[in-house]
Order: C-alpha cells, then structure tokens, then sequence
C-alpha cells in the first residue's frame, strides 16, 4: 500500500502540474487534484505516527494539525485577498465540524469496530471541552449578538480585540499542554507506544511532513481553482462548497491521519488531531486571518451567518457529551458521522 500511494505522488504530482499549465478540463484536474491530495495525507498520517513515538501523542498530533491547517490557512489567505470573505468564514465553519463530526466521528467508527472500547486521556478531553466552549460558543457568539447594536466599524474593532485575546489564550494552552503541566495529567493510554519502534527518524519524519505539506498547499491551492466549474456541474452553491468541499479537502491530511492513528489504536494522536485541529482553526486560524484580513481591501470581521454558528455550536455539544469520559466506541462514530451528513444536507439546500 506504500509502494501504491508513493506511485500516486510519483506521478499525481507532475500531472498537476501539467495540467494546471496546460489548462485541462476542470472536472478531470478536480479528480487528479483530489487523489493527489489522498496519496500525501499517506506521508503525512506515517510521518505523524513516527513523530508520535518519538515526541509522544501530544506533540506528534499538534505538528500534524498544525501542518494541516497550514494548508487551510495559504487558501483561506488567496480567497481573503480576492475578496471572497464568505468563503472563507464557511470553511473555516466546515473546517471545525468536519474535525469534530467527520474526522473524530470515522476514528471512533474505525478504532471502535476493531477495538470496542478504545481509550484516550480523559484529561485532555476534558481540557479540550473547555477550549471548545470559550472558543466556539463564548469567542464566536459573542460578536455575532453585539454585532445587531454596534456599526461595521465598531464590529471591526471587536473581531480584532477577540482575536488578538484568543491567539494569547491558545499560546496559554499550548504552553500548559506542552511545558507547564506536561506528564502531569497522565492517563495510561499515553504509556500504550512506549515500547513501539517509529518507521523513521525525528529529522526525516519532519523533513517529510514538511514537503509533504508544500505539496498539498500547492495542489489544494490549484484544486480551489475548480470549484466554480465543479460546483456548476454538479449543482453545488458557493456556501456548500465553502463548508463541505473546502474543508474536507483542506484538511484531508489530518482526516487521512486521524483514521489511520485510531485503527492502529492509537486513539491519543486521534483525538488530538481531530479535536486539537478544531481548536487549532478556532483558536488560532480564524484570529489569523481576521488580523491578515486588514492588510487587504476588504477587512474579515469575525461574524458568522446563524446557520454556521449553530451547526458549530451543535458539532461542540455533540463532541463533548461523545469524548468526556475518555473512551468511545463504534456506535458513538456513527452518530457523529450521522451528525454531519444531517448538516451536509442543510447546507447543501441552503
């Protein structure tokens, strides 16, 4: 299987290339652009397991968000800088509720079908239900309802002050996680890899991780480019493929990740990519761009529409009444992923 999706890179890297020079048909590139996509995420779910062993679940899970959500981050930049300010506030929307329902919910599915009761820290789950909470349901609802009293200056103004507070907070969280408090909440699902050999070295996995990820920026980068022909192809509206399209392919590294992490029961990574990578976007993606957005003509306040704030709000309550007590099993995926289909078809009839 490594050999196959190394043979995919080979050759879907090049063709997307050629084809985005040679303007080839839109339908067709979408295709080569997606499977391209699937063969990296490969490389990068094997260079996060081996980051994993080496750094723990912890820090293996971060790099892999954060690289993934690099990729979120360069497309959310060109759609800002091209004014398309609705497009990115619903990928950034569809970015957390695949997170938490789609790629949280296919890791209970896959690691609970074959392990029953898989566990993780249910320190961490606990701590990230928190983070969920201030970011989704205080940080984003928050502006939204004093927004119907305020100008468009004053809104302005507000976005940037939450923004600025919860890129220190998520900088707090990290710095907790990862140096104040690291080991101190320790569950004994974190000593299960202990013993495990990683396939590569620190340097290489990283190395890897990090080509990897250029490639996917560049390749999604393209892919976003033929959306407008997808979408009036197949019938689907610009608020769809913002929710559902962008942020399924944005992120598919971290879905290809989480899955793999979670079927080789290691459901610590899992969680941290899938859930982590949530609190990631709405923590620290979202500021970003806020703050990136006044660099431009057309600045991004930090409002979204009410159906994208109640699918989030619904995705967090789910998730956490799902992930508190530390363990899951099949029959919890399947409601997460029901949760999601529920909203895809929403949003697609929006």
């Amino acid at each position: 299987m490594n050999r196959l999706f190394f043979l995919m890179v080979l050759v879907g890297v090049p063709i997307s290339v050629a084809g985005s020079l040679l303007n080839w048909s839109q339908i067709l590139m979408f295709i080569i652009y997606c499977v391209t996509i699937i063969a990296l995420s490969a490389f990068m779910g094997r260079a996060t397991e081996s980051l994993a062993i080496h750094a723990g679940p912890r820090i293996g899970g971060l790099l892999n968000a954060t690289f993934g959500n690099a990729v979120e981050l360069i497309i959310s930049i060109f759609a800002l800088k091209a004014g398309m300010l609705g497009v990115v506030l619903a990928s950034l929307t569809g970015s957390i509720i695949g997170n938490l329902l789609l790629v949280a919910g296919l890791s209970f599915l896959v690691g609970g079908i074959r392990f029953k009761r898989p566990e993780f820290n249910v320190y961490d789950a606990r701590h990230n239900s928190g983070l969920l909470i201030f970011s989704v349901v205080v940080a984003f609802i928050f502006p939204e309802v004093f927004s119907i009293q305020l100008s468009e200056r004053e809104t302005l103004t507000l976005s940037i002050w939450i923004a600025i507070i919860m890129i220190v907070l998520y900088i707090a969280a990290l710095i907790f996680k990862l140096v104040t408090h690291r080991g101190v909440y320790q569950h004994r699902s974190d000593k299960a890899a202990h013993d495990e050999e990683a396939e590569w070295s620190k340097l290489k996995a990283i190395l890897v991780l990090f080509a990897a990820t250029l490639a996917v920026a560049y390749v999604s980068e393209r892919l976003v480019s033929t959306f407008e022909t997808v979408g009036h192809t197949f019938g689907w509206t610009e608020l769809f493929i913002g929710v559902i399209i962008v942020a399924i392919v944005g992120n598919a590294a971290e879905h290809a990740s989480a899955v793999i992490m979670a079927f080789k029961n290691k459901m610590n990574v899992a969680v941290e990519i899938a859930i982590g990578s949530s609190i990631q976007v709405a923590m620290f993606v979202a500021p970003v761009l806020v703050l990136i957005s006044l660099l431009f003509s057309k600045p991004m306040p930090l409002i979204f529409t009410l159906p994208e704030l109640v699918a989030m709000v619904l995705s967090v309550i789910l998730t956490i009444a799902v992930s508190i007590d530390g363990e899951t099993n099949w029959f919890e995926g399947l409601t997460m992923l029901a949760a999601y289909l529920i909203m895809g078809v929403g949003f697609y009839f929006l």
